[in-house]
């Protein structure tokens, strides 16, 4: 090719003639998997988030530090795939994590920064079930720590990052690749702290879990400080299985919305996300957004109970709603909010 080339240099290349070519391009296929890996991170990357690549080898002391807030778990019972030879003694297993390994790089880089917030895409290896060849497993990890924003002239007070910054990018993550239909429960697991962790559900599979690092874990891993961990492991084939192929773009409404508050008073094991399945759900499509802004217990409330309030949008894509309709539409949200979660309108 290089011998063609200094030709045509010499002979000049616009006096070779422009002809098409004798054969058609062959059909070109995308990759769905490895585009949508992709879009995943461009939106963790937009989220402010940075990617990191760890070792797939490791050992089990060190993914047992995960564990180090149950005194009753003193190790993982699973199995784990070993080398025959390996060549350092901390690279003996193939790892049943991506937590422990991405904690690792947060940790060593907590006192170098204000802020931390990293990622990694990779494969766990679990032991299957005929013992031959490990079963190879996807996980999305993310750790965040820190400052919620960098310092700058403006800032007053940045605040620290907690479960609720975490859960936003995970909603953010969500709402880039259109996955509808996740809700989120209240868990709990040994490695994270009590009462600060939630389950993510897609349909009846497990997405993931979420919440804030045990400070016992942290504190093994090297960490100490008043600074919370957060920390988020989700199932990429499960979530992968999830993006649509195509979403729905709606037009700009050209019609006023209606906003107006609901506070009502229900039951402290009431979820306010059941709440909110239950007001989109009989709202239909006229409600447009629903935004919980209170949360209120104490005071004059009975004993068990607590107050939540939503912000409604109304809004019709075909006229302008009256007064009317909207007072429908309310009654008919109080009613089933009442029937079903047996709340009261406060």
């Amino acid at each position: 090719h290089d011998l063609v080339e200094e030709v045509c240099r010499m002979v000049g290349f616009d006096q070779l003639p422009a002809t098409e070519m004798s054969d058609t391009l062959p059909p070109q296929r995308s990759n769905m998997r490895v585009l949508n890996e992709e879009r995943i991170k461009d939106s963790l990357v937009q989220l402010g988030m940075q990617e990191v690549i760890t070792y797939r080898l490791t050992t089990a002391e060190r993914e047992n530090r995960l564990l180090a807030a149950d005194e009753g778990l003193e190790s993982d019972e699973r199995p784990y795939i070993t080398l025959a030879n390996p060549i350092t003694v901390d690279r003996v297993a193939m790892r049943h994590s991506l937590l422990a390994s991405v904690l690792e790089v947060a940790a060593a880089n907590h006192r170098h920064s204000d802020r931390i917030g990293i990622f990694e895409i990779g494969q766990i290896y679990l032991a299957g079930e005929e013992g031959v060849l490990p079963d190879e497993l996807t996980r999305l990890t993310l750790v965040l720590t820190g400052s919620r924003d960098y310092p700058h002239w403006q800032a007053v007070e940045a605040g620290t990052l907690d479960f609720f910054d975490l859960k936003g990018v995970v909603e953010g993550l969500l709402g880039d690749l259109h996955v509808t239909g996740v809700t989120v429960e209240a868990a709990s697991h040994p490695t994270f702290r009590p009462g600060y962790t939630a389950r993510l559900l897609l349909g009846d599979q497990q997405l993931g879990l979420m919440g804030e690092l045990h400070p016992l874990v942290v504190e093994v891993f090297g960490v100490r400080g008043e600074r919370p961990f957060l920390a988020a492991e989700l199932d990429l084939d499960v979530l992968m299985a999830a993006i649509p192929p195509w979403h729905k773009v709606t037009a700009v409404a050209t019609y006023p919305a209606i906003h107006e508050d609901l506070a009502i008073v229900v039951d402290k094991s009431v979820s306010a996300s059941s709440v909110v399945e239950v007001i989109e759900r009989t709202g239909g499509f006229l409600l447009t957004d629903v935004t919980l802004f209170d949360v209120y217990e104490g005071g004059q409330l009975p004993a068990g109970k607590k107050s939540l309030a939503y912000h409604l949008t109304y809004q019709s894509p075909s006229k302008t709603l009256s007064d009317r309709d909207a007072s429908k539409l309310r009654q008919r949200i109080i009613q089933q909010l009442d029937q079903r979660l047996g709340a009261k309108l406060r």
